[in-house]
């Protein structure tokens, strides 16, 4: 199975699987997300589009709008998994501001009852913000089949990212996807993944070519296809794959075989 590990959401639904069967992908991971940038036609639209996102990660929303937003971001995914259960998987955003035992409870309810497949995607906007993803960390070692998508380009720093790593080392039984693969510090990611063995390396918005190449080549068991889309797109992120990849059986691993063994969809 080809397996586009991590899309936000698009409106409307037709429109992202005819993207998917364009680019031959079986299934879907689907994200929650605030702008839809799918829906601008010029780039003042897409301005006004992003500027829910730019408000999330300058922190300018109080704590009650962000469990409320995350809340319908998770309702809004299960209604596309439910309405086309063949073609999604889906992850589940986690709030930060909750204490060990709420953001458990959250887990419970809002994760693992849903039957989604892991919980993500986190989008630091600070050094301050990854620290508080220890308390998900510490949650999800009560569900180590559940892995954490977090976003490591741009704006997360380098010293963001250097703590992301000794949270990963911390939580040995928590799966860490590096989405984006760090961004301008994929050299640093892929030489960590591949001596820690719960880091994984999300390749879409990969930094050049040559950086993808080198992830495959080196961790062809951690990398994982993906195309962010409305960001990305699905045909394209796959060619990129296909066109660095040493040999097809990379390929396929790439392509599907390691999310869904990650996921634990593997025998499905």
């Amino acid at each position: 199975m080809i397996i586009d590990s991590h899309e936000h959401l698009m409106f409307p639904t037709e429109v992202q699987i005819k993207k998917m069967d364009e680019a031959g992908v079986d299934k879907t991971i689907l994200f929650g997300t605030a702008p839809h940038p799918e829906r601008a036609v010029t780039f003042s639209d897409l301005k006004s589009e992003m500027g829910a996102l730019y408000k999330i990660l300058a922190g300018s929303t109080t704590r009650e709008a962000n469990i409320q937003r995350m809340k319908d971001n998770i309702s809004e995914v299960m209604q596309v998994i439910h309405e086309y259960p063949d073609r999604f998987y889906g992850f589940g955003s986690v709030p930060l501001e909750l204490s060990l035992e709420d953001t458990v409870d959250w887990i419970k309810k809002q994760i693992v009852s849903n039957g989604l497949k892991g919980v993500g995607e986190f989008t630091p906007g600070s050094d301050e913000q990854i620290k508080q993803l220890e308390t998900v960390f510490k949650a999800l070692e009560s569900f180590p089949y559940l892995p954490i998508w977090i976003h490591t380009f741009n704006p997360v720093t380098s010293n963001g990212i250097k703590y992301l790593m000794e949270l990963t080392q911390k939580y040995p039984a928590v799966p860490v996807i590096y989405g984006h693969m760090g961004g301008y510090h994929w050299m640093d990611v892929i030489d960590f993944a591949k001596t820690v063995q719960n880091a994984y390396i999300d390749l879409s918005a990969a930094f050049s070519t040559l950086a993808a190449r080198m992830a495959v080549t080196e961790l062809p068991e951690k990398c994982l296809y993906s195309s962010d889309a409305p960001y990305g797109e699905p045909l394209l992120s796959k060619q990129l794959i296909e066109f660095v990849s040493p040999s097809n059986e990379i390929s396929e691993k790439i392509l599907g075989g390691n999310i869904l063994k990650l996921i634990g969809e593997d025998n499905a």
